[in-house]
C-alpha cells in the first residue's frame, strides 16, 4: 500500500517549462517595462511612481495570466502565437484598468501615454517572439541531435500524429515509420513518404535496426490489452513511449485535460461557463452591454409597445417558458408578434405569410425588433448576449430524439444571437437536416467559446439581420 500510495504522488501533467519559455518570459517582462520607461520618458521628462506601480502589476499579472493563456507554448506558426500573445496582453491591460478605475487613480495617468505604451509594448513582445523563434529553429536545424521515432498504428489518428510531427518545427522527432498491429483493419497504409516498417510483434528487432529512441502509440481504446503489453515489454528498453490515447473518437464537448491528485482527468463534456476570468468577463460584458443598449434603444421600445397596444388587443410582452443553461427553466421575453390565440400544445414555428402574425408583428420579426425585451433576460442573469438560441419545449422534445447531441446546446446559456445566427439559420427551420446543422453551430460554439468569439459573433450580426431579412417571420 506504501509503495502504490508513493507511486500515484508523482504529478502525471508536467509543465514541462523549457529554457525557451524562461528566456521568452524575461524577454516579455523586459520588452514591457523598457517601453514603459521609454514611451513616458518622451511624452513626460520623468517616470513618476504611478507608473512604476503600473509597470511592476503589469509584469505580476503576466508572470500568471501568460501561463494561463499557454503564451509561450510552442505554436505551429508564429501568427498562433502572436495571436494568443494578443489575447493575454489584453487581459493584462483590461485589468490594470480595473484596478486603477477601483483605486480612483485613473486620473493619474495620462491616457496618451498609456495607449502608446499598450500598442509599442505588444510589438515588442511580438518582436521578442519572433527573435526567439528564428533562434532556437536555427539552433534545432543545424546543432541538435534528431530523435528517431515510430509510431505504432495505421489508423486515422496515427495519420493525423505523423502528419503533425513532421511539420511541427519544435520537435526533434526525426519520423522514420509505421508499425501496424497484425490481424488489424489498419495493416494498410498508403502514404508512401513514411514507410511502413512492419507489425508490432517484430517492435524489438525494428527498434534495433533503426536505432528508434522514441515510440507514440496511437491505437483506438479497444486495443487497451495490447498497449499495456507493449508497455511491459519495452518497459526496460532505453526509449521514450508516449501514449496518444484517441478521444476524438467520442463525440466531444469543451474538452479539456486537468489533474486531481496526480491522476490525469480527460474532461469529455464540460461547460465552459465555470467559475474563472473569462466567465467573469463574459458576465461583465453582458450587463453593461445590455443596459447601453437598452438606453440607446429605448425610444424604438417605446414606439414598438405603442405600435402593438394600439393595433392589436393582447399583452404587449410575449412570455414563454424556455431551457436555459444546464436545463434551467425561465421566461424568455419578447414583443408581442402574433394575434392572440388559444395555447397550442405543439407549438408550431411562425412561417412566411403565418394568419398568427399581426402586420406590426410582421415587421418587427423580420427586423428582429421583437427579440429586444431578451436585455430584461440578460440583466436577470437567464440570457446572455450571444449563445444557442432558446427552443420552446415542445420543439426541444420533438428535436431531441432527431438530432444528435441536440440537448447539449443547453451547457451555455441562450443568447439573443449566436454562431448559427451569422451563419444564417435564423427563423423557422423547416426540416430535420437544417435543425441538425443550427445544432451543429451551436456546439462549435460551446466548444471554442471565448471573449473574442463572442465579440466576433456581436459585429456580424447585424450584417446577418441586413442579408437574412426575409428569412424571420
Amino acid at each position: 500500500p506504501m509503495k502504490e500510495h508513493t507511486r500515484r504522488r508523482k504529478r502525471l501533467l508536467q509543465n514541462h517549462d523549457t529554457l525557451v519559455q524562461w528566456v521568452q518570459h524575461l524577454l516579455n517582462a523586459v520588452a514591457v517595462a523598457f517601453t514603459m520607461i521609454i514611451v513616458v520618458y518622451f511624452f513626460e521628462g520623468r517616470v513618476e511612481a504611478h507608473y512604476r506601480s503600473m509597470l511592476v502589476f503589469a509584469v505580476l499579472g503576466m508572470a500568471i495570466t501568460y501561463r494561463v493563456f499557454g503564451v509561450h507554448r510552442r505554436f505551429e506558426s508564429l501568427v498562433g502565437g502572436i495571436q494568443q500573445l494578443a489575447r493575454a496582453w489584453g487581459v493584462v491591460i483590461i485589468i490594470l484598468a480595473w484596478m486603477a478605475f477601483f483605486t480612483k487613480t485613473s486620473e493619474l495617468y495620462s491616457r496618451r501615454v498609456v495607449a502608446v505604451w499598450v500598442v509599442s509594448a505588444f510589438f515588442a513582445q511580438s518582436l521578442a517572439l519572433l527573435i526567439v523563434q528564428r533562434v532556437y529553429l536555427v539552433y534545432n536545424k543545424r546543432y541538435r541531435k534528431r530523435i528517431p521515432a515510430i509510431i505504432l498504428g495505421t489508423g486515422k489518428l496515427a495519420s493525423h500524429l505523423a502528419l503533425n510531427i513532421n511539420k511541427n518545427m519544435w520537435l526533434r522527432d526525426r519520423l522514420v515509420g509505421m508499425v501496424s498491429v497484425s490481424g488489424s483493419e489498419t495493416d494498410e497504409w498508403n502514404n508512401k513518404s513514411i514507410p511502413l516498417l512492419g507489425v508490432e510483434r517484430d517492435i524489438r528487432k525494428i527498434i534495433e535496426e533503426y536505432d528508434i529512441k522514441r515510440i507514440y502509440i496511437a491505437l483506438p481504446f479497444d486495443k487497451s490489452q495490447l498497449i499495456r503489453e507493449i508497455q511491459q515489454m519495452l518497459i526496460d528498453v532505453n526509449i521514450d513511449l508516449v501514449w496518444a490515447p484517441d478521444i476524438f473518437e467520442f463525440n466531444l464537448l469543451n474538452h479539456s485535460v486537468r489533474e486531481v491528485a496526480g491522476l490525469p482527468l480527460i474532461t469529455l463534456n464540460e461547460t465552459p461557463l465555470m467559475a474563472g476570468g473569462p466567465a467573469f468577463i463574459k458576465l461583465v460584458m453582458d450587463k453593461s452591454t445590455a443596459l447601453l443598449l437598452l438606453f440607446l434603444c429605448s425610444p424604438i421600445l417605446i414606439i414598438v409597445a405603442l405600435a402593438i397596444k394600439f393595433t392589436s388587443p393582447g399583452p404587449i410582452i410575449f412570455k414563454q417558458v424556455r431551457d436555459g443553461w444546464d436545463g434551467t427553466k425561465f421566461f424568455v421575453y419578447k414583443f408581442r408578434s402574433m394575434y392572440l390565440h388559444k395555447p397550442e400544445k405543439i407549438i408550431k414555428q411562425a412561417s412566411r405569410r403565418d394568419p398568427r402574425i399581426t402586420p406590426v408583428g410582421a415587421f418587427i420579426r423580420k427586423t428582429s425588433l421583437d427579440e429586444l425585451p431578451q436585455l430584461f433576460n440578460i440583466l436577470e442573469g437567464s440570457m446572455s448576449l450571444v449563445g444557442p438560441r432558446p427552443h420552446a419545449e415542445s420543439h426541444n422534445e420533438y428535436y431531441s430524439d432527431k438530432v444528435k447531441a441536440y440537448l447539449a446546446r443547453h451547457r451555455i446559456k441562450p443568447g439573443m444571437t449566436g454562431l448559427a445566427q451569422i451563419n444564417g439559420l435564423r427563423g423557422e427551420t423547416e426540416t430535420v437536416e437544417s435543425m441538425a446543422r443550427r445544432v451543429e453551430l451551436d456546439l462549435e460554439y460551446i466548444s471554442n467559446w471565448s471573449i473574442l468569439l463572442d465579440i466576433k459573433i456581436l459585429f456580424l450580426t447585424p450584417f446577418a439581420l441586413i442579408s437574412k431579412g426575409d428569412s424571420a417571420y
